[in-house]
């Protein structure tokens, strides 16, 4: 399954014989929280998983956002009718980023049959297809969550990776270069790190830019298939998309998430913290 379906596609799979699982992932870092949103309106037979709730473990030592234990998202997938083998389709109301927690976290617990709706929410209705507030009676799944199939960096990887490779930004660039930082301990970025905005995936449509411009733009931050990559942002969550863009780019090989992010790194007054527009 490619990493990315338009509004078309997820129409005809929904309308199909064969069973698919749409998921709204809609979350704010400033809130209001997504769950209203979803409330007032989602796509049909859509379910909600919060990034907070059911998407990360309990914030503390490994960021505002760690990875969650296998056993409670297995539950959670399962009581949002994951199944083996049946197809997921994720959105926001945003550029993606936040439909590729969800994305990155499947295919790292090994259901690889998952993908993000091209530009979400906001295309779906700019189309004028159909939205309800009616919530769904999802039937149990069946998912089994293997965590590890796909790379994930901790603090000293990361550290090796912006020395040996290339370690990717995926936050604003006011908060790479430390002129602000609204939630974390410190300002700053990893010393190496190369700043690349997830922002920057999407057009100015709203949907994500075709492969062959994002390989370019990753080309030009030094991305090449033999050299090792990672990404991180502020807890770990909008690098997912940079994960994502990278797949649908093919020009890494196997790109890793640090998943506590800046959120874990800057916890310890140890680790550097670089300043200023350059890698450092």
């Amino acid at each position: 399954m490619h990493p990315l379906v338009s509004t078309e596609e997820l129409a005809s799979l929904c309308a199909g014989e064969e069973p698919v699982v749409v998921v709204d992932t809609r979350w704010r870092l400033q809130g209001p929280p997504g769950s209203e949103s979803y409330a007032e309106a989602h796509l049909p037979g859509a379910v909600f998983l919060d990034v907070d709730a059911d998407l990360a473990g309990e914030p503390g030592d490994g960021g505002r956002h760690p990875l969650p234990d296998a056993a409670a998202l297995q539950e959670r997938l399962r009581a949002a009718g994951v199944r083996t083998g049946v197809p997921v389709v994720a959105y926001d109301d945003g550029d993606g980023s936040i439909a590729a927690r969800l994305w990155w976290l499947l295919r790292w617990a090994g259901h690889e049959q998952v993908a993000v709706l091209d530009g979400g929410y906001a295309a779906w209705t700019a189309e004028g297809r159909p939205v309800t507030a009616e919530i769904p009676r999802s039937e149990p799944g069946d998912i089994q969550v293997r965590p590890g199939q796909l790379r994930v960096l901790d603090a000293t990887e990361a550290a090796r990776t912006a020395r040996e490779g290339v370690l990717l930004d995926a936050r604003a660039h006011p908060r790479y270069t430390g002129e602000v930082e609204p939630v974390d301990p410190r300002a700053g970025h990893i010393p190496g790190a190369i700043n690349a905005p997830f922002t920057e995936h999407i057009g100015a449509d709203g949907r994500w830019l075709p492969p062959e411009v994002l390989a370019r733009r990753f080309a030009e931050l030094g991305v090449t298939a033999g050299r090792p990559t990672g990404a991180y942002c502020g807890s770990g969550v909008t690098a997912t998309s940079v994960v994502l863009a990278l797949e649908v780019a093919g020009v890494a090989a196997a790109p890793a998430l640090y998943a506590g992010s800046w959120s874990h790194w800057s916890r310890d007054p140890d680790r550097p913290a670089a300043t200023g527009g350059q890698p450092g």
